[in-house]
């Protein structure tokens, strides 16, 4: 009786006995099971689609408000597309303020509607930033340029067809990673021959951009970032 007496006299404030010579001289360590270093509650939970899904969201916006260039977008993507944990898009989004996130309404002044036609003679055609995607989009280009960019753009099918026409003209089609790009005509590539593996192992539901180019004496290419950059030819 003395020594319990004794002991109980040592132990730390707030500690009952039957604690003290449970765990004499201890204090509180990992639970059972749980890795070295890592509390209890604080476990890495597995990410799913739509968690992948509202990240991309929102490095979108980022990328369209002007707070992220084209490699630190298309890294982030690719990076976002293949995590494994919520911890994985936490990093690439903790630096991004939440009001990024949100995802341009259909019908809110964030996403713009452009139609379903752009055509240009002797001039240029731009479209890019958040801007409505319909279905099916056409653009023709006689003696001028072209830019499709829908990196940052909202697509509202799941398959989208772009027909495209240069005359004389060139037409580039930007497109985020994680979109299956399918593309058929004449005078018609693709501009990242080093991503085509990476894109075949997109899940079979990914979004699909279907371009139909006709290019006479001209180019229709479709990339991930914009071309005569340094480090975009991989």
């Amino acid at each position: 009786m003395e020594q319990r007496a004794e002991r109980a006299m040592e132990q730390p404030p707030g500690a009952s006995p039957e604690q003290a010579e449970q765990s004499p001289g201890a204090g509180p360590g990992p639970a059972a099971g749980q890795p070295p270093g890592q509390q209890p509650g604080l476990r890495q939970l597995r990410a799913g689609d739509q968690d992948r899904e509202a990240a991309l969201h929102q490095l979108q916006a980022a990328f369209a408000e002007g707070r992220l260039d084209d490699d630190e977008f298309d890294q982030r993507m690719r990076a976002a597309l293949t995590a494994r944990t919520s911890a994985d898009l936490a990093q690439l989004l903790d630096d991004l303020p939440a009001a990024a996130g949100s995802r341009p309404a259909a019908a809110g002044p964030a996403g713009r509607r452009a139609g379903r036609f752009a055509g240009t003679y002797k001039g240029s055609v731009r479209r890019g930033g958040r801007w409505l995607v319909p279905e099916r989009f056409t653009s023709v280009v006689y003696k001028g340029g072209g830019l499709l960019d829908l990196r940052a753009a909202e697509l509202t099918a799941r398959v989208t067809t772009v027909v495209a026409v240069a005359y004389k003209s060139r037409i580039d089609i930007l497109v985020p990673p994680g979109i299956r790009v399918e593309m058929e005509g004449f005078g018609v590539s693709k501009g990242w021959s080093a991503d085509e593996q990476w894109e075949s192992q997109l899940p079979h539901d990914a979004p699909v951009v279907h371009v139909r180019g006709v290019a006479y004496k001209g180019t229709i290419e479709a990339r991930t970032r914009p071309p005569g950059k340094a480090g975009i030819e991989r």
